[in-house]
């Protein structure tokens, strides 16, 4: 492996949402993802990404196993931006079933909280993340979470795809 080469850390906690009324009047992105790798220790995700314009971008996105630090979840992450004729080519090949949400960017305390509200196989389902600089990290809580989901491998967007959850 090259040192010279960054090899980025996502770090995150993840929260089920149980009150969404905040959301009310929002549009948000439309996010249709699919799995080329499940791998525990590896996933290889394609993502295109529709904006409240129409306007398209898409994803090739590698993530390495998650290890639980301090209560957040990290793991290293590599991402390239493809055209978007490319990444609705590669998700009619992806593994079943392909995750639909609808992203809310929403800002609490002076953090950006990403908020998916599923739709179909995972219809109902709400979850809220908040991206870290370091695990130990302190956050502001908004009132609209729930239960702390970092640790649970059934809330995994890949494990999702396989084995859907609804709200």
């Amino acid at each position: 492996m090259d040192p010279s080469i960054p090899h980025p850390l996502e770090i995150e906690r993840r929260f089920l949402v149980y009150d969404a009324s905040f959301l009310a009047g929002r549009r948000g992105r439309l996010l249709v993802q699919g799995y080329v790798c499940r791998d525990p220790e590896r996933t290889v995700r394609l993502r295109l990404e529709t904006d409240e314009e129409g306007r398209e971008r898409g994803w090739l996105t590698m993530k390495g196993a998650t290890r639980l630090v301090e209560g957040a979840c990290v793991r290293r992450e590599w991402e390239v931006e493809l055209p978007p004729t490319q990444v609705r080519a590669g998700l009619e090949i992806c593994l079943p079933t392909l995750l639909e949400k609808t992203r809310h960017t929403v800002e609490h305390a002076g953090r950006r909280w990403d908020v998916d509200v599923f739709h179909g196989a995972c219809q109902g389902l709400i979850l809220a993340e908040v991206e870290l600089a370091r695990p130990d990290e302190a956050v502001d809580l908004p009132p609209w979470l729930g239960t702390e989901i970092g640790a649970d491998p059934r809330y995994a967007n890949a494990v999702l795809s396989l084995h859907p959850r609804q709200g």
